[in-house]
This record gives C-alpha cells, structure tokens and sequence, in this order.
C-alpha cells in the first residue's frame, strides 16, 4: 500500500471521528466500568432456541473490545468484537438501539473499541450472540487493520509493530499471557520455598558474574563509566554474606553480542541462591519450576516443539559432561593429542590455547546440538568455572550444571566458590589475556572482600526465561517471545509503510 494511500484512508476515518464528536461522543472514550471478560460471557448458559416458539430473553451482558470483522446492511448489522479472552458475535439492529446508537453504527470501522450492552442469546443459526441494546463509543483506530484481518504475516513487522500483532494476530496474544503465567509460577514456586525476590543493580562499576561483552554507559555526575548488568550474580551473593539465605530475582540482563533465533541483547533471567544448598538442589529446583510452569499454562508434560515432540516428564536425566563428551565426539579427553586433533579437524583453533576450553569448544560442536533433553549435563572442567566449587572426589571438575533441550541451553547452576583466596586466584588468571572491552576484564575487590566475611556454602542457579517461555509455547524464535525485539531504526515513515506493505528489510 502507497503513502498516499494510507494518508487517504486515515484521512477518510479522521472525518468520521469528527463526526462522532459532532454527534456529542467522546470519539477517545471515557471510563466503561462494570464490563466482563467475553470469555466469562461466553461461558454463560442463555435458553437454546426451540423451533417455534418464542426465544426466551438471555442474561443481560456487557462487554468492551475491538471491532474485527463487519458485516450486514439495511438496518441490521453484524460485528465480532474481541478483547484479550475471547471473541463474540454482536448483534445490532436499529430498532434495538434507537436512533442515535444507529447514527454511530454507520461511523464504525474495523479496529475501532466499543462497548456493548444487551443480552445474551443464540441466532437462528445457533450463533452465540450478544444482542445490543445500547452502545457506547470507546476509541477510534485511525489507522486501518491489515487486510480481511488475516493479521500481520511479515516477520519483520510484526515485532516492529507489535501493538498491532497482538490485536490481529490472537495466537501471539497468548504467546504473551502464557509467558507471564509461565513467569507467575516461577514466583510463586519461589515463594512456597522460602525465597525472597529482590532487586539489584542494572547499572554496574564492575562487569561480573559472566563471561560477556557488556554495554557500557556514562553517568555524568560522578563522571564515570558504568556497565549494564550481564549478570546479578555477585550481588545476589553479597546478600547471602549478609545473612538473606534465600534470594532469587527476575529481572533483564544485557549483553553486548549477535542477534539470532536464541538470542537477543537484553534478555530476562531467574537467578536464584540457596544457602546450604548445592548444584544438586538447583537441579531439584529447576525441575520443579519448568514442570510447574508446564501445569499452569497447560498441555501436558509431551509438548510439541517445530516438527518434534518434547517429553519433560521427570525426573530428568543426568550426564556427566566427559561422558557425553567420549559418546559423540569419539575421543578421550584425558587423550589431549586427540583432542586437539578432533578439534582441528572441526577447525577449532588449538594453537596457545587452553586444554580445557579447546574441550568446551569441542563440546559445543559435537555434543550440544545431539542432546535432545531435557537433560542435566553435569560436572564441567574446573577450568572454565571460575565461579564454582571443586568437586571433593576430583578437584578437576567443577560441581555445574547445564540443563539441555534439543541443543538449547535453559539452565546454568553451581555450587557456588565461597572460598575468597581461591576466588581471587581464579579472577586474577581469568583476567589475564582479557580484552580491555570484555566483562570480568577488572577485578570486583569488593566481592572477594565480601567472601572474607563468611558466604555459606550455597547452591546459585540461572535460568533463561525467553528461552524456556520460546520452548514451552512452542514459538521457533526468541523474538516471538519478547514483547519488543532489539531492531535496527528506521529512518522514515515510507521504509515502515513498506515493512508494512510485507517488503523485506534486513535490520541485523
């Protein structure tokens, strides 16, 4: 659609809301209170209609939403009109509603919000149908729907605009809302364990708790530079120092790197700390939330995920890390020489480089993608932990997990390092090499000071929220999870028409 044609139909639904105001309506709306939800109205049980005989008056109802689809002539009209639960039929018929509700039916559009009034009944069709008695004006949509209300198509446009993807398009509407229940059960879990929710900083002196490129920000009183959280994870341990032994927080983390189907820059998190606790118990934990979530939206523990079927029945597999690693990259990792060779073969680059990241690497390539989960892939080289505990019976693996579902990484956990002398070794060599830009490039002196005053033992864990909501709603990318996508800007009004129109834009 041209520019100038969508500057002609706004045109033509701007007089018609001058008309409205001439009509002595709000055309903007006013407080409409009392109204039910139509999936509420829609659950009502009004008389059935018998053949011949004289249909019994239904239960008065009243109900608000947007105008989707139109029909009828002469002097009676048809609207489906939809709100976040439902949709219903409306029956209008000017007799029903008087001359001025009449002389408002003709300046409807699709899109526009209205209230209804009447009562509830069937057609002769046997049509569920709200038959109107009165009207009352509540917004008008200036800007025409997508066409016959097919919803929004193009990918790009509908995170670009989401506002009307959520309207058009019911399936993403409860994408959303299953989201939030998804994130509604998690605190409540929380909650009937003991936890507490808190709030730490977003904005950071020292970028820490994750191996990431931070965004970095200038605040200019103080004059210096702060870093977006890549992580809560220091602070949320601070609090345990200090006495608080359940604490968890949801909340966005912010990391400087690509954009894909997994992954985009500023994404929402669950950590969550248990004094006294260990991976062990962040694995009884994870498994409680997600299987929890599975109850609240519903479906059953068989979930479908693309073309696949997903089965988080528990209690989950547990495998250790070498284990998997022997099974599909075929080499035994106390084998460096084989390593290395599986490794370049993959074209990984060995050369003055760690055994135990050329095995993560390796890991990554070989092992991650064939894990079809949910799986608790545990016990990872010491090395490449530097925030976690030694396991007791080989101090060169790292008590962690990571929790796997077809390939996808949802969960990350640990017994958390509180031994304040080991951890500042382990800082001090993680930093050496560092880029400058790079997070954990300075030490966080505070966090090891806060070590030397006693952190008990604890189990930390993490938890990927958009992945998790992007597996359990089934929705192939994290962008149709997250409510507003990172996208590039777009510098004028006629590239968004032609987004809009469905041409393709390339904005990574």
């Amino acid at each position: 659609m041209s520019e100038e044609s969508r500057d002609g139909l706004e045109a033509v639904r701007a007089e018609k809301l001058r008309k409205i105001a001439d009509l002595g309506i709000d055309p903007w709306g006013r407080r409409f209170d009392d109204h039910r939800a139509i999936a509420a109205v829609r659950a009502l049980e009004p008389p059935k209609p018998v053949e011949g005989e004289t249909p019994e008056p239904g239960p008065a109802v009243r109900i608000a939403g947007r105008i989707m689809l139109r029909r009828g002539q002469g002097k009676v009209v048809f609207l489906e009109v939809r709100d976040w639960t439902e949709r219903i039929q409306v029956f209008i018929g000017k007799k029903q509603v008087g001359d001025a509700g009449w002389a408002l039916v003709d300046l409807l559009d699709l899109g526009d919000l209205i209230g209804v009034d009447g009562a509830l009944g069937y057609t002769k069709t046997g049509e569920l149908t709200v038959f109107a008695t009165a009207l009352t004006f509540l917004g008008k949509s200036l800007t025409p729907p997508p066409e016959k209300w097919h919803g929004l198509t193009d990918q790009e446009v509908r995170y670009r605009r989401r506002y009307v993807d959520l309207y058009t398009n019911p399936e993403s509407l409860q994408t959303f809302l299953g989201r939030s229940t998804i994130v509604r059960t998690f605190r409540k879990v929380m909650e009937e364990r003991g936890f507490v929710e808190v709030e730490t900083p977003t904005m950071q002196a020292v970028a820490g708790g994750a191996a990431a490129r931070p965004f970095v920000t200038h605040h200019n009183t103080l004059d210096i530079d702060l870093f977006l959280r890549i992580a809560p994870e220091l602070y949320l341990k601070r609090l345990l120092v200090g006495g608080m032994e359940r604490v968890f927080e949801i909340g966005r983390v912010y990391r400087n790197e690509g954009i894909s189907p997994k992954h985009n820059p500023e994404f929402t998190m669950m950590e969550a700390y248990q004094a006294y606790g260990d991976y062990h118990a962040m694995m009884d934990l994870t498994e409680a939330l997600i299987c929890a979530s599975i109850g609240a939206i519903g479906g059953g523990y068989e979930r479908p995920w693309g073309e696949k079927t997903i089965d988080f029945t528990p209690p989950w597999p547990r495998r250790a890390y070498l284990d998997l690693l022997r099974e599909h990259a075929g080499v035994d990792p106390d084998d460096f020489e084989a390593v290395k060779a599986r490794a370049e073969a993959l074209k990984i680059e060995t050369k003055g480089r760690d055994r135990d990241v050329i095995i993560s690497d390796l890991f990554e390539a070989t092992v991650e993608d064939a894990l079809a989960g949910p799986v608790f892939v545990i016990d990872y080289p010491a090395a490449i932990c530097p925030l976690t505990k030694r396991k007791a019976s080989d101090p060169r693996l790292a008590e962690r997990f990571e929790l796997f579902v077809d390939g996808i990484e949802l969960a990350n956990a640990y017994t958390e390092l509180n031994d304040p002398y080991l951890q500042e070794d382990l800082f001090r060599s993680q930093l050496a090499g560092q880029k400058e830009e790079d997070s954990m490039a300075k030490m966080d002196d505070d966090f090891v000071q806060a070590l030397k005053n006693a952190m008990p033992p604890a189990g930390g864990l993490g938890i990927g929220i958009d992945r998790l909501c992007m597996l359990l709603l089934n929705r192939s990318s994290i962008r149709d999870v997250v409510l507003f996508p990172l996208m590039r800007p777009q510098t004028s009004r006629s590239s968004a028409g032609a987004a809009a129109d469905g041409e393709d834009e390339s904005e990574i």
